[in-house]
């Protein structure tokens, strides 16, 4: 999984063709954690899917970027466009839903 910051954010969002799928999350959030092994899955089951992740207490200008307000947050991104969130713990079916009405 990509770690994303703000010095790469464009060159590994930006340039990407596909759909990305982008964790912000943070190291003391339990449903953070919860959430990790389940987006690791959904990396192997989708190889034609970026996925990347970004602390909000060290990269506070992407969760500013996209109005984090709550965590666990996945953004599901095309190109520079925001295509769908999901906010909170969710269970992998529901997930791998959004994934697959995007890709």
């Amino acid at each position: 999984m990509t770690i994303l910051t703000s010095d790469n954010f464009k060159s590994e969002i930006g340039a990407h063709e596909g759909l990305a799928v982008i964790d912000l999350y943070a190291d003391w959030c339990g449903p953070c954690k919860m959430l990790a092994p389940i987006l690791a899955e959904l990396e192997e089951e989708y190889p034609e899917v970026k996925f990347c992740k970004a602390n909000v207490d060290e990269q506070p200008g992407l969760a500013s970027l996209f109005h984090v307000e709550s965590i666990p947050f996945v953004a599901f991104v095309k190109g520079d466009t925001v295509c769908d969130v999901s906010v909170g713990y969710v269970p992998k079916q529901k997930l791998a839903e959004i994934i697959d009405g995007l890709k």
